[in-house]
């Protein structure tokens, strides 16, 4: 059964053609993958047989602005999870972003969530390397290394419920790719059951430190340096850049625990607000 993403922008542009008297309209319904056409009856999009959106279900669409919907089977339902907290994929001008609870898990300002986590990646990961991926969210990086010729991905998400949006949102579809291995559960916990020495880079982009402190820990540093090979790769997104650029007692703590835990040529990188490691 084909799916098909709408929100506030391909929504505007149907009604727009339906107004001014068009029969067909191109528009993106995979969000922003890619574009075609459709035709316009009866006042309505036609998406197929049974998915037509009428002027009032677009004009709904379009209200809701940091919504996206999902047609398919006849219905239409907005991407979110409400079971516990409010999780919900939100549209941006090219991937969507994951929100819980209001708060945007990835840099979207003057960027676009998977190329940010695709930079992320670049700062560690090399060709043929064997990747861990802590706390993915929709699994942008773990794609990203994969993309970049990462030998093998293994990737963990703690919440169902994310794991749960991923697989409804067609840009975490090259988590399916072989070489890449998805896994549901504690990062903090999970890494304490992997070998020493068994991963060439590691990527880890926590929820803030409100929400999880033990992934800023030492203890967890130490996990991260245990896992690694020797010259092996860390990038560690922080967050918030001001904080980054002014050096602030947050961000030198995290830099303080990662030396302690034994990682060397330990960087700022400031456009993404993290920080990169070596282990020597």
């Amino acid at each position: 059964m084909p799916n098909y993403y709408l929100h506030t922008t391909n929504a505007k542009q149907a009604l727009e053609a339906i107004a001014k008297g068009q029969s067909c309209v191109r528009i993106s319904v995979d969000l922003n993958i890619s574009e075609q056409d459709f035709s316009l009856s009866d006042q309505s999009l036609v998406l197929d047989e049974d998915n037509r959106l009428s002027i009032d279900e677009l004009k709904k669409i379009v209200k809701k602005t940091q919504r996206i919907y999902l047609c398919s089977d006849g219905d239409m339902v907005p991407l979110e999870d409400r079971s516990r907290g409010y999780y919900k994929l939100a549209p941006t001008a090219g991937s969507p972003l994951l929100e819980i609870s209001g708060v945007k898990m990835h840099i979207s300002k003057g960027t676009d969530p998977f190329v940010s986590a695709s930079e992320m990646a670049k700062q560690a990961v090399r060709k043929g390397d064997k990747v861990l991926d802590c706390c993915s969210g929709l699994g942008y990086a773990a794609i990203a290394a994969h993309r970049l010729g990462a030998s093998e991905v293994l990737t963990i998400e703690l919440s169902p419920e994310v794991m749960g949006l991923r697989a409804q949102n067609p840009w975490s579809n090259d988590l399916g790719k072989e070489g890449i291995v998805q896994r549901q559960g504690s990062s903090y916990e999970l890494i304490r059951t992997m070998d020493a020495a068994s991963f060439d880079s590691v990527i880890h982009d926590p929820p803030r430190f409100s929400l999880a402190g033990e992934l800023y820990s030492e203890e967890f540093y130490r996990q991260i340096f245990r896992v690694l090979r020797r010259d092996g790769r860390l990038f560690h997104y922080t967050g918030n850049p001001h904080v980054i650029k002014k050096g602030s007692s947050f961000v030198d703590g995290v830099i303080r625990r990662l030396k302690a835990a034994g990682f060397k040529n330990i960087v700022k990188v400031e456009h993404l607000m993290g920080v990169s490691a070596q282990k020597k």
